[in-house]
Parts: C-alpha cells; structure tokens; sequence
C-alpha cells in the first residue's frame, strides 16, 4: 500500500492529479489523504488589512470555507467511485509550513497541480507557495499538468551525482509498476563528448530495475533546450532530483524543472535527498 498526500487550496480542485492517483491504483492498494487550504488572494488580504471592521473579513473567510468544502466533496465523491481508501484532513486554514512538514513527513508522495495550485497568487507558476511546497515536503513530490494523460513513457534526468542516483531509485521503489513502461535515461551536457559519468554501473543498476531502458547523451543546454525537447515526447513522466535550494538561490538559478512546471509541458517526479 502507498500512502499520498493530495493538496489543494480552495475550490482548485485538480481533476489531472486525481487521474493521476487513480492510474497507479490500477496496480496497487492506494490510501489518499486530502489536505485543504483557504484559497490565496494576495488583492484580498491587502484590502481587508485596511478595513477598520470585521465584516468583510468573516464574510471572506466563509466564503472559504464554503469553497474548501466543495474541493473536499469533490474528493470524497472521486475516492468513493474510484474505490480508494481516503481521509480528508481537519485543517482548513491557510497554507501552512509546519502542516506541509508534518503531513509528507508521513507520507509516501505528495501530489498537487502544476497549474491550479495557489493559482490566485499574481504569480507565473511555480509560484512561492508550490516553491516552498515543493523545499519543504519530506517525501517525494509529482507534480501534475491539467492536460495529464496516462502515462506511457519515463524520462530520467541523470547527470551522476547523488541527487540523482537517490530519484532513480526512489522511483523505481515508489513506481514498480512504471518501471515496466519504456525507460529514458539521459545525461544532458553541452559538450562534444560522449562520455556518461558512471556509465556501467548505472547500467548495472537500471537492467535489474527497469524492464526496457534507453542510456543517452544529449549535447545542449538543459536550462535552454530540454523543456522543448520534451515537449516532442508523448505521455512521458520525467524523474529529477532535488528541488529544495533555498528561495533566494532560486532567484538566482532556474532549473530546467522550474522551466517545464511554466510550461505544464509534463508531470514531474521530483525526489529529496
């Protein structure tokens, strides 16, 4: 059995990464525990901080509540016709870091949109809120394009090193039925060489997990290029590794990972170390 944690916030209710969950429950006994947040409105808090009396402010946060529990409904009724196992959580506050800390810290995988979640922030996604989701969880994470379809194909982003090495493997642990679709994995570097760090003992350990998997070299820049290589792809799940530099380095550095969640281009495996 496979314990995940389900998020959303309001009433965004991700009909992608409930299609998600429901794939791997074709294979395996699934327990799904839905996690819900008061919806984020930057505009809203700003103006009803300015507001000398509580009125508008109660009557905000009912309409809240009112739209956590359509989400929460909506999940109920999926699980129940789906024949999953679930729980919905008590909270119904706003995000929160500690909550996010806690609940993956005894889960199995976190899943939330990678469009609709904490969409309301004036933000391009990822936005703070699903950044700082995605640094604090204590479990992997997948994040879920709205145009999800079943998937078919896997791609592992591998460059070597530990971080790497750790998601192929907690892939394959978490995903033993997924490793039996075809397996792509690529090390990306804009050299001229082809030469994979590793090589042969990454073979060894892919052959005995994966039933049908591809190693290659691709010769560009990852930050620039891989997204659209991907594109090109169908139905693919890529696996990469940790997503957890602070928020300020972030500022500095983007990812390739961030650059395919802005483009919802496909549903991302991203693991922690």
């Amino acid at each position: 059995m496979k314990k995940i944690l389900f998020l959303c916030d309001g009433d965004n209710f991700s009909e992608a990464s409930f299609a998600f969950i429901r794939q791997l429950s074709v294979h395996e006994t699934i327990s799904v525990k839905g996690l819900f947040f008061t919806p984020i409105d930057i505009e809203q808090m700003v103006a009803i901080s300015f507001v000398p009396i509580a009125a508008p402010y109660n009557k905000l946060k009912e309409q809240e509540i009112q739209m956590i529990q359509k989400s929460q409904q909506r999940f109920m009724r999926a699980c129940e016709e789906a024949g999953l196992r679930h729980q919905v959580h008590s909270y119904t506050s706003e995000w929160s870091k500690e909550i996010i800390e806690q609940e993956s810290r005894y889960a199995d995988l976190v899943v939330l949109s990678g469009e609709l979640f904490c969409r309301d922030v004036p933000d391009r996604q990822p936005n703070y809120f699903m950044e700082e989701t995605l640094r604090l969880a204590e479990c992997p994470a997948v994040v879920v394009p709205e145009n999800f379809r079943a998937i078919e194909r896997v791609t592992i982003a591998y460059d070597g090193k530990k971080e790497s090495m750790f998601a192929l493997r907690q892939f394959a642990i978490l995903f033993p039925n997924l490793i039996e679709l075809p397996t792509d994995i690529v090390h990306i570097k804009n050299d001229t060489d082809d030469e994979i760090p590793g090589r042969d003992l990454l073979l060894e350990y892919t052959k005995a997990h994966f039933e049908a998997q591809y190693t290659s070299k691709l010769h560009f820049d990852p930050k620039k290029y891989f997204a659209s290589w991907l594109d090109d792809k169908k139905n693919v799940l890529l696996v990469t590794g940790s997503f957890s530099r602070s928020p300020f380095s972030n500022m500095l550095k983007e990812s390739f990972t961030t650059e395919i969640i802005k483009r919802h281009g496909c549903p991302i495996f991203i693991a922690h170390v």
